[in-house]
């Protein structure tokens, strides 16, 4: 009886053992997953097509792996952007922070499903949402209504200067086709060129038979004719022989032959000089003393002429190997010379081209942009690249830089976090110079509108404390494009360029925002006089985009 007793008293332990295992693992459970994992979204009311920012928190700690949901998960409500994780860090422990921006474009009441976050391989479900999507009010007394246009194709638009290429390649084109036909080209010989390129014996030869072919002596102009006849022989001797026929005497010229014969370098006969003689006389009287021979005799002196032109030839010792280089290198001398004038001729005109097209560029630009063009400027190269359009802490600011801004560790001081939740800062410095971009979000502890001409003059103070001087500031009323009003604070300065003690001119413009609980700021210092610094400013200003509910 006692054994039995013993024995059911036993199993009912058994059971409800289990039973409380059970419940302590369903507590365990349910307690870590309201303590790990909780989410929220910031509106629960939109309008067709708004957003909803969609904010799971996870705390965790620093060994824990933790995935998120990716993709289309979110149905009926759409995923329009995922945002990146923020991480802050508490004491031991991590508070990872996951947004997602979602939509509907349809009316109606919809319920976000639950979402499954995995630690560590376990599964983790956030609570399911109810959604309200709204219709658009149209007030069709107020608003007239009209019928749906027909699509229009629309082309897009490029802002890559093809204009400007295509007109640099033109000009470029008829340039370089007029160097070659002007400069570089092999021109066509006229017929005076291939004449004047001929031996001087065949050129000597082809002017006597045109001498002969001519009517000088029909229409009775013997001096011509005799002018011409002593001209193609005088010629003739001066470059085949190497004496000054056309300055000479008909004396002064028989002598120089007569003393080449002598040393033996013309090897001709005394009939053929005194024939030469006779020629070089009667050629004097018809000249200048207007004598008349027959016009037989003139034919004859021409004829005779051709033959002390060929005598002559071959009365010319046959030149040395030494002569023959000499020629050679005088040929390949005139050549490079030629070579050199068409490389000279391009080489002025290309200068001469850049010089203009500089002083064109330099009147459009101007002469700073044009050498920072060339040079290189930091700022310029920043405001001309490709731009980042993100949203940066929590509660986010909307912002476009010309770079990302990276996330900062900041140490709160002790009095500090007595007030600060959370403090996140965003930023990005040049290594060149002055200029800087910094987004701050902080979240107070208490649901308090913060003041923010305090948080003004507590980073003017931190300047100064980093050693800048001379600051002076202003205020005014700053309201974004969708309407959210803030205060703006500018001014200039002398402040340290980062890694130097030297002070130099610069400005600052601080934006700040706040509302129950929160504070933005967007910070901006860069140096005086810098124009592409200003408009990169100017620029990020007018992006600014800022939530203050």
């Amino acid at each position: 009886m006692n054994s039995n007793y013993e024995k059911l008293k036993l199993r009912n332990i058994k059971s409800l053992f289990k039973r409380l295992t059970f419940l302590c693992l369903i507590f365990t459970t349910t307690f870590g997953f309201s303590q790990t994992v909780k989410s929220e979204v910031d509106v629960s009311s939109i309008k067709i097509g708004e957003q909803i920012n969609f904010i799971v928190n996870v705390e965790a700690s620093e060994t824990d792996n933790v995935i998120f949901p990716e993709g289309q998960t979110f149905a009926p409500l759409e995923m329009v952007e995922s945002f990146a994780t923020d991480t802050i860090k508490e004491d031991a422990k991590f508070t990872l922070i996951k947004k997602y921006a979602l939509t509907q474009f349809d009316s109606g009441s919809y319920t976000l499903p639950r979402q499954q976050i995995t630690i560590n391989e376990k599964p983790f479900f956030t609570d399911s949402l109810r959604i309200d999507v709204n219709t658009l009010v149209v007030d069709t007394l107020a608003q007239k209504m009209y019928d749906i246009k027909d699509i229009t194709n629309v082309e897009k638009t490029s802002t890559f200067p093809w204009a400007w290429v295509l007109g640099v390649i033109i000009a470029l084109a008829i340039i370089g086709g007029l160097l070659y036909w002007f400069v570089w080209r092999k021109k066509t010989l006229t017929e005076e060129e291939k004449v004047a390129l001929l031996p001087p014996y065949d050129r000597a030869m082809l002017e006597l038979k045109k001498l002969e072919n001519s009517k000088y002596l029909i229409q009775d102009e013997y001096k011509q004719y005799y002018s011409e006849l002593t001209d193609i022989v005088r010629s003739y001797l001066e470059e085949d022989v190497h004496i000054s026929a056309l300055e000479s005497t008909t004396d002064q010229l028989i002598e120089k032959l007569e003393m080449l014969k002598d040393a033996g370098n013309l090897k001709i006969d005394d009939d053929t000089l005194n024939q030469f003689k006779r020629i070089l006389q009667t050629s004097d009287l018809v000249k200048f003393a207007k004598s008349k021979p027959d016009t037989s005799i003139a034919e004859q002196d021409r004829k005779s002429i051709e033959n002390i032109v060929t005598k002559t030839k071959d009365a010319i010792p046959p030149p040395t190997e030494e002569e023959l280089l000499q020629r050679e290198e005088y040929l390949e001398e005139l050549e490079r010379k030629k070579q050199r004038r068409k490389v000279n001729i391009t080489i002025i005109t290309i200068a001469s081209i850049v010089v203009i097209a500089l002083g064109v560029c330099i009147k459009y630009f101007g002469f700073n942009y044009i050498k920072d063009t060339v040079f290189g400027h930091p700022t310029k190269e920043l405001l001309e690249s490709d731009w980042v359009a993100s949203s940066y802490g929590y509660p986010p600011i909307s912002i476009e830089t010309p770079k990302v801004l990276l996330r900062q560790k900041i140490e709160l001081p002790a009095e500090a976090k007595a007030s600060i939740k959370e403090y996140q800062m965003f930023f990005y410095n040049s290594a060149l110079d002055l200029f800087s971009i910094g987004v701050t979000s902080t979240t107070l502890k208490q649901e308090i509108e913060p003041n923010i001409e305090q948080s003004v003059d507590l980073f003017l103070k931190d300047l100064e404390s980093k050693g800048a001087k001379n600051i002076t500031t202003k205020s005014e009323e700053f309201i974004t494009k969708s309407g959210v009003k803030g205060l703006k604070s500018y001014g200039s300065g002398m402040f340290k360029v980062p890694g130097s003690d030297e002070l130099v001119n610069g400005k600052y413009t601080i934006l700040t925002f706040a509302g129950k609980g929160f504070q933005q700021q967007v910070l901006l210092t860069w140096l005086d006089g810098d124009t592409y610094a200003e408009e990169i400013v100017n620029r990020i200003i007018t992006s600014v985009e800022v939530k203050t509910e």
